[in-house]
């Protein structure tokens, strides 16, 4: 894609209302990028925003992916009215692997962290990229889950906002491991900040990009089951985990479930035939997991001060407590951790 096409693309794409169905509209109408711009006529202001933009990605290394580009993910152009130009930061060899979706509620149970976890180090194993929302919760256990899984380790972060805005704040660590080992995607302008009606159409794509999809503890009505509809319009499997009819969280995937929309998910075994996960990964513990350990008791430790009894950064740590809290000898309360 030369920078022209990109340029006139991106000119089309920043004007107000228009999205990925009215650039289809205008692309058929008038042919090319190009024609179309001469149609809209974009004022001074709006062609130096988009120079802006460019220049701010080039110096982030963002890349630009245009549906045109043998790059582009095949699993999201063949759905109707995908992104005609995505950002990509990070790997962007992670959107030619096989790709599972792994979403749910951001106040799952500690069981459902840790299942959710070991489902995506096995997927990672196999070789697939586990795609989420990088939200709190069950989207972080997936990509700490693939992260785990080592040199091949491959996760896909799909973003509301711009591809270089972390959100939440608390996943800056996050961010970082996934930008090493796979991409954050979004289809938003460099800098843009994540709002409530961008999450409905990330969740699209986070169907979009995925050959299957995985639902772990979901409200009945959360964006979660969105993801998990948009990806039954699509005709791709989805995969529900089932929870205790009691829990609100097990509302989502048992309704699913129930009504033949979604099959049941009881673990790795179903996708691969063999034992994954939890297996491979108990082990003697890490020496940082004994010092944090031992540091923590019955009284909630804040991250600031078991940070510096550690001696380590709070950001250090972060991963870290995440992986213990997965591991379930660690528990989340207010005002910090506690022992289990």
């Amino acid at each position: 894609m030369s920078d022209d096409s990109l340029f006139h693309k991106l000119l089309i794409l920043r004007l107000p209302r228009v999205g990925p169905v009215k650039y289809a509209e205008l692309m058929a109408q008038f042919k090319s990028p190009a024609a179309v711009v001469e149609f809209l006529n974009p004022d001074v202001r709006h062609i130096d925003m988009v120079r802006r933009e460019m220049d701010a990605a080039a110096k982030l290394n963002i890349q630009y992916l245009s549906d045109d580009s043998g790059q582009y993910p095949q699993n999201l152009k063949e759905i109707k009215a995908h992104p005609p130009v995505l950002s990509v930061r990070g790997r962007i060899d992670a959107l030619q692997k096989p790709a599972v979706a792994i979403v749910g509620t951001r106040h799952a149970t500690g069981a459902g962290l840790r299942f959710t976890s070991d489902l995506a180090y096995a997927f990672a194993e196999h070789g697939y990229a586990v795609v989420s929302g990088m939200a709190m919760g069950t989207d972080t256990a997936a990509h700490m889950g693939a992260l785990a899984s080592g040199r091949d380790a491959t996760t896909i972060a799909v973003l509301a906002g711009g591809a270089d805005v972390i959100w939440p704040l608390e996943n800056e660590r996050l961010y970082a491991q996934i930008l090493e080992c796979g991409c954050v995607v979004s289809e938003m302008p460099v800098g843009a900040a994540p709002s409530a009606s961008l999450f409905a159409q990330r969740n699209r794509w986070i169907a979009g990009l995925s050959e299957k999809l995985i639902l772990g503890e979901a409200d009945a009505k959360s964006g979660s089951v969105i993801t998990a509809n948009f990806m039954l319009e699509m005709n791709r499997p989805v995969y529900a985990i089932p929870s205790h009819p009691s829990d609100a969280r097990g509302a989502g995937p048992n309704r699913l479930i129930r009504d033949g929309l979604a099959i049941l998910c009881t673990g790795a075994d179903d996708f691969f035939g063999e034992k994954d996960g939890a297996e491979k990964r108990i082990g003697p513990p890490q020496k940082w997991e004994n010092t944090l350990l031992d540091k923590l008791g019955n009284i909630p430790m804040p991250e600031s001060v078991l940070a510096e009894l550690v001696k380590k950064e709070v950001g250090e740590i972060k991963r870290e407590l995440v992986m213990l809290e997965l591991s379930g000898v660690v528990k989340k309360q207010d005002g910090g951790y506690v022992k289990i």
